[in-house]
């Protein structure tokens, strides 16, 4: 038990409750605890007769996903912690009783994550969840890509920009950074697979990796029109849902822009998905350099905008 202090009483009795505070709320209610912090709970470091004991690991998990949500750096997500009442609540701690992690803390925690993939798995767990709910059907497939900029400049260190970015062309503009490739159910327009590649892959070469065994339909926009795909889909009997794309010789009939609308109205749903993590939660923009970093996140985005979007059913 910990001494309530003055200033938490003076925060329980005010008149309203933030919108901050609810999502939190929310949250602490669907994101599935036990079963991430088993995942976690090994690579952790454990309490020693020397030096100072490891921060509790719920507490660690909470502030980490705090960061993903409202996409805070460490010097900024040590400073929220002194200053928000409710972020401090949702990771268990008290101002005056517990010592805060600083920025350091914060960092080395991110770090263990990324250098033994538990990003990844946190994810798989978060879908093995919703599956176990029933909100993760295996009948179909929407697939879609979205690029995340990195800093174009080479005003650095190295007067270079990330080697492991790339450039693209989309339409008459050009962008710098990387490509979040997903696939996602088509009842529930929850995300099952993710990849992560430089900017200027194409989008169909990651069909394949999206797919599940068991998927009867697929559907995505034009960037996945190639016709041997298309010719195994139709030989597997899985119903082919992408695009067509005309050209000048052979533009579209109107059989075929009734069939594209039809088949958008069912893919749209894929676009949720990034709005979530862009406007969201605030991810637009590469934090880290490298791919694998910025991988490891995008993994834990992708699993807690599906507890978002769940959130509701959960709940209920």
């Amino acid at each position: 038990m910990k001494q309530t202090t003055f200033a938490s009483l003076a925060f329980d009795g005010k008149k309203k409750q933030t919108r901050r505070e609810r999502f939190l709320t929310e949250m602490e209610a669907v994101v599935p605890w036990t079963a991430l912090l088993a995942v976690i709970e090994p690579h952790y470091p454990k309490s020693g007769r020397r030096g100072r004991p490891p921060m509790p690991l719920a507490t660690m998990l909470r502030i980490y996903f705090m960061q993903q949500w409202y996409a805070l750096s460490d010097p900024a997500m040590e400073d929220a912690l002194y200053e928000i009442e409710s972020m401090r609540r949702f990771a268990q701690l008290e101002l005056s009783d517990d010592a805060l992690p600083d920025e350091t803390t914060i960092l080395k925690f991110r770090h263990l994550l990324e250098q033994h993939g538990l990003t990844s798995k946190m994810m798989n767990v978060i879908n093995e969840t919703l599956e176990a709910r029933g909100m993760l059907l295996k009948g179909g497939t929407m697939v879609d890509a979205t690029i995340i900029h990195a800093p174009p400049s080479t005003k650095n260190e190295g007067k270079q920009r990330d080697p492991e970015m790339h450039q693209t062309k989309k339409g008459n503009q050009w962008f710098f950074g990387m490509k979040i490739h997903v696939g996602a159910d088509v009842d529930s327009g929850l995300v099952h697979t993710v990849s992560v590649t430089p900017a200027n892959t194409a989008d169909v070469s990651e069909l394949p990796v999206l797919l599940r065994e068991s998927d009867r339909a697929v559907f995505g926009d034009k960037g996945y029109v190639n016709n041997a795909f298309k010719r195994l889909a139709r030989e597997a009997g899985v119903f082919w849902g992408v695009a067509l794309k005309g050209s000048k010789p052979y533009p579209l009939t109107s059989a075929n822009k009734r069939f594209n609308h039809r088949m958008s109205s069912i893919r749209a749903r894929v676009e949720h998905v990034f709005r979530v993590i862009k406007r969201q939660f605030g991810y637009a923009k590469v934090r880290y350099k490298g791919l694998a970093k910025n991988a490891a996140q995008v993994f834990s985005l992708i699993g807690l905008t599906n507890l978002y979007l769940a959130r509701r059913k959960l709940m209920a």
